[in-house]
């Protein structure tokens, strides 16, 4: 599957509920970056819900979305984690864990109603956690007197450049993040910003949170 240099993910841990037809459906999502991770998200709702009749997940890992696993725990084969797959799906959203425990209320919603409820759940959980985009950076370690830094962290912030982290030691150190195909542009940048008096060392690649 192709590289990607981005990819959107749940903010933080979440819960959100919805009511249709008596029957409640409590969606909790959460941060997943391997498959044992959601699997312990998903026996945790278990514990949390035990009066729950179900708890259908799903969930995409990956930065391409290679793994994608869902279940109907029960529903109608195709009625629950089939549509809360395709809402992550849809929604570009990997790194990510969906379940939904439902409490039955005792009216029928059919497989259509079914669909519906399971997707809708999902959706507006996203929308009620929120996302945060994820980027492939190469990140670099500029070290710069103490005399020079307090210039450079202001030039840093107003650049287009990520400020990952910074560190004040026997000098200032600050790590920045920069897209892989434009290190010669920020190499060139630096040297102009700094008067040739700072140098950047490579670190190699990560993934930065919301552009640092």
């Amino acid at each position: 599957m192709p590289m990607t240099d981005r990819y959107l993910s749940v903010v933080a841990r979440g819960l959100h509920e919805i009511e249709i037809r008596r029957s409640r459906f409590l969606c909790a999502l959460a941060p997943a970056g391997e498959e044992a991770t959601a699997r312990e998200v998903i026996a945790a709702r278990r514990r949390a819900e035990p009066a729950a009749r179900h708890h259908c997940h799903a969930f995409v890992l990956g930065p391409d979305g290679r793994t994608q696993r869902s279940s109907d725990d029960g529903e109608p084969a195709g009625t629950a984690g089939v549509p809360m797959l395709e809402v992550l799906r849809r929604r570009a959203v990997t790194d990510t864990v969906a379940v939904v425990s439902r409490h039955f209320g005792g009216v029928l919603l059919g497989a259509g109603g079914l669909i519906r409820a399971y997707g809708q759940a999902v959706s507006e959980a996203l929308d009620a956690v929120g996302v945060v985009e994820y980027r492939r950076l190469r990140l670099f370690d500029i070290e710069v007197d103490y005399t020079r830094s307090g210039r450079l962290e202001n030039d840093l912030r107003a650049s287009p450049y990520a400020l990952h982290e910074t560190r004040f030691e026997a000098a200032a150190h600050f790590e920045v993040g920069v897209p892989p195909d434009e290190e010669p542009r920020f190499t060139a940048w630096l040297a102009d910003t700094t008067g040739g008096t700072a140098e950047a060392v490579g670190l190699g690649e990560k993934w930065i949170r919301g552009g640092g």
